[in-house]
């Protein structure tokens, strides 16, 4: 859940930086790129938000079962994760980025109506990865040594709760 606000945050931002660089395309002979906030842009954020939501839910999905073997610590097992999940969460995000990048920075006939729906895909996912890779693996350690504690203190016999 925490990718998708972030990822929203990614779609704004680099909606923002499109129309402050392509605002300033002219001064180097180019024309001018400009995306208004309509609803077809809107329209990018359900597409993103069902689009992040697959990366976390791989490094997630693989801690829990690394953790599920006898003799494992939630940080080995967050770290196997990442690590066994991290060449196809790149693989998936390259492929999506090269494919929106024609949409988002060739102008054309077509684009002007779709730029935005690609502009906040794009900038929204690449800040959800960039999460998914740095913050998300904190976050999962944090939250499953919690639910361990909270597991074992419930083992414990009554009278010592």
């Amino acid at each position: 859940m925490t990718a998708i606000p972030l990822g929203i945050a990614g779609g704004i931002v680099g909606l923002a930086l499109l129309n402050l660089v392509g605002g300033l395309l002219p001064m180097i002979g180019l024309m001018p790129l400009s995306q208004p906030f309509d609803m077809i842009t809107m329209l990018g954020f359900l597409i993103l938000m069902g689009t992040v939501v697959n990366n976390p839910i791989l490094v997630v999905d693989q801690a829990r079962r690394n953790l599920s073997q006898e003799g494992v610590s939630v940080v080995d097992a967050v770290v196997d994760a990442v690590q066994t999940r991290l060449r196809p969460i790149a693989m998936t995000t390259l492929t999506t980025l090269c494919g929106l990048s024609p949409l988002v920075f060739l102008p054309g006939e077509g684009t002007e109506l779709y730029r935005g729906v690609g502009v906040i895909v794009l900038f929204g996912l690449m800040g959800a990865a960039t999460v998914t890779v740095t913050f998300l693996p904190a976050l999962t350690v944090v939250v499953l040594s919690w639910g361990e504690k909270r597991a074992t203190k419930s083992e414990l016999p009554l009278s010592m709760n």
